[in-house]
């Protein structure tokens, strides 16, 4: 693992600068950014992940996804100006296309591996869990490769073939550091299975006094 390089965009990015999205277009997104940031499953601490934010959101949007801008998730909400467009992307040759005001985040890629992996899926919430992370072995989560680190072609190549030999809703990146992913069908399910592993990563925390 290596935190230092927590927040970094490791693929080459081809941004074109273009104006928001509608406003209702991201609206259950950032409903469930809300949510996710009181339960510091994504935001900002500079005692963690040297101070970078942590965490990102994304859902299918034409023959694309829109995700949450890098760095973004050190904010209480966010707005419209805070979303990319991801337009296309090539896991081998490491090249990732977007749109918008701002750049994508750096976990990008592995976003477009989940969709690549499965066609049912409509959002992806990457999320911070040091209590799910710490017992994905006992809560029977998949787990990637611990010497594969985040944002590289072979998380991206590691995701989709772990999804595509076992598409659990919710999986644990074995090399990046409290680094948890939930996929769905829609920003709601991502969601709800989320939270459901989330209150058995809590029941099991509690068991240990």
């Amino acid at each position: 693992m290596n935190p230092s390089a927590e927040g970094v965009i490791k693929f080459h990015l081809e941004h074109t600068r273009a104006p928001a999205l509608p406003l209702e277009d991201t609206a259950e997104l950032r409903a469930w950014f809300v949510v996710l940031r009181q339960l510091n499953l994504l935001g900002q601490n500079p005692d963690r992940y040297l101070g970078f934010a942590y965490g990102n959101i994304s859902q299918r949007y034409g023959d694309g996804f829109v995700i949450s801008g890098t760095q973004t998730s050190g904010r209480e909400r966010l707005d419209a100006e805070h979303f990319s467009r991801v337009t296309g992307f090539d896991i081998h040759s490491n090249r990732l296309q977007s749109r918008g005001p701002c750049p994508p985040s750096s976990e990008a890629m592995t976003h477009g591996a989940v969709y690549q992996a499965l066609s049912e899926a409509g959002a992806v919430f990457h999320v911070h869990s040091p209590d799910i992370w710490r017992h994905a072995k006992a809560l029977g989560l998949p787990e990637t490769d611990a010497a594969i680190e985040y944002g590289t072609p072979e998380m991206a190549e590691a995701v989709i073939t772990l999804l595509r030999n076992r598409p659990a809703p919710v999986f644990s990146m074995g090399g990046h550091e409290d680094g948890i992913v939930a996929w769905g069908r829609s920003p709601r399910d991502a969601g709800i299975a989320l939270m459901t592993v989330y209150i058995n990563a809590m029941k099991t925390v509690m068991q240990e006094g």
